[in-house]
């Protein structure tokens, strides 16, 4: 037991002076490794500064009944034009003014050429007859100052 016993204490004693002693590097170059790169999904593009879409485009379709103030339309561009009771806002939405039913036609455009943006999108058709959709309000309420123009 006693061999047994010395040749593992000699090679314990080995392993232990190979682990204690400096390695001697033959080449100019040290070897140095690396993190590897994680495997799962990266975070990167997710969340921060996104971009919210705008939206555009009808808010109230033909028939509706609407209060005053309701969105009808958002716009980049002059697609749909302002009728009976509408107003146009300075970012090119249209609103109701007064309560009533959306009634959406399609009339030829009398455009005021002074407006920035008739000018900035319809300058190259100044001549033209232009027809466009054209939102209005039916008010709920009608007055009661009709005429008898002629009678049948």
């Amino acid at each position: 037991m006693s061999m047994i016993s010395q040749t593992v204490f000699s090679t314990l004693r080995n392993i232990k002076q190979n682990l204690l002693t400096p390695a001697i590097v033959t080449h100019n170059h040290v070897v140095v490794r690396n993190k590897t790169r994680n495997t799962r999904s990266t975070t990167q593009n997710r969340g921060g500064n996104k971009t919210r879409p705008y939206h555009r485009g009808w808010k109230c379709q033909d028939g509706e009944v609407v209060t005053g103030g309701t969105l009808l339309a958002t716009q980049l561009i002059p697609r749909w034009h302002p009728g009976l009771n509408v107003g146009f806002g300075k970012n090119g939405t249209l609103f109701a003014i007064v309560p009533g039913k959306v009634v959406v036609t399609c009339e030829k455009c009398d455009l005021n050429w002074n407006h920035t943006w008739v000018q900035r999108h319809y300058s190259d058709r100044k001549g033209e007859v232009i027809y466009k959709k054209h939102f209005n309000i039916i008010p709920e309420k009608q007055h009661d100052r009709f005429k008898l123009v002629d009678a049948i």
